[in-house]
């Protein structure tokens, strides 16, 4: 079933967008030039490219639990080398959500042995002092120290110059985008 609806979404996308450009596809596979580098989380309600509003091609994306920035994250560094060095993105955005699975799951102290290092991550990365902050501070706080820890990452460092950094937050109630830094 599910099958089946992948296929036949993508055979109307195919033709929504062949009818506006014949040549999209061929020009889509002749290489990647993005603009963006966005850093966001897995949770299926955010996907970048649909919450932008951008077309393929516009959005170099890496994704995990929460949006974490950590230097031992082999995949993110990779993720961060090949944007910035081959892609040569303009601007990287850390991209949050209110209503974050994995910062609650990390406040509350979720124990599964599978997520249990992730979430130790994402909780080391929020404030401590949480009497009285909500969810959507947290997760807005989760953001801006996200773009703090991106700032020091070694590539960064090495590579990002020039390239601006913005912190968005996702608002999952209204469906609006807002940059907080």
């Amino acid at each position: 079933m599910a099958e089946a609806k992948l296929g036949a979404n993508n055979e109307r996308l195919v033709k929504e967008i062949i009818t506006t450009d014949p040549n999209y596809f061929k020009k889509l596979s002749e290489g990647q030039t993005p603009d963006y580098f966005v850093i966001s989380c897995s949770d299926s309600r955010v996907s970048p490219s649909v919450i932008s509003d951008l077309p393929l091609g516009t959005i170099f994306v890496h994704r995990n639990i929460a949006n974490q920035v950590h230097h031992e994250d082999d995949s993110l560094t990779a993720s961060l080398y090949y944007a910035l060095k081959y892609l040569k993105v303009k601007e990287i955005v850390i991209e949050g959500h209110t209503g974050c699975g994995g910062i609650k799951a990390a406040r509350d102290g979720l124990e599964d042995k599978e997520l249990k290092s992730w979430l130790d991550i994402i909780n080391s990365n929020l404030p401590q002092e949480d009497a009285g902050i909500s969810y959507p501070e947290l997760s807005k706080a989760n953001v801006l120290k996200q773009v703090e820890n991106l700032k020091n990452h070694p590539v960064y460092k090495e590579y990002g110059h020039g390239v601006e950094i913005r912190g968005c937050l996702f608002d999952i109630e209204t469906g609006k985008l807002e940059r907080i830094i």
